[in-house]
């Protein structure tokens, strides 16, 4: 089984880029702050389910879509 943190920052990040989303862009729409969102994408920090939630949200997508490969 793939490193589900691992899993997540790819998925996170490419989901992002395919949108054509900034890390500010999508952050406001998250409602969380660029640096949090910058230190998810590089492992730095883990996410809340509630982040996960607000992310899923802001990239129209279902939370279970951020950890499948």
């Amino acid at each position: 089984m793939k490193n589900p943190k691992k899993t997540f920052i790819a998925r996170l990040t490419a989901l992002r880029r395919q949108q054509g989303l900034t890390q500010t862009a999508l952050a406001k729409q998250a409602g969380i702050s660029r640096e949090y969102l910058a230190r998810l994408e590089i492992g730095q920090q883990d996410p809340t389910l509630g982040t996960m939630t607000k992310l899923a949200q802001a990239l129209k997508v279902r939370v279970a879509e951020l950890l499948e490969r």
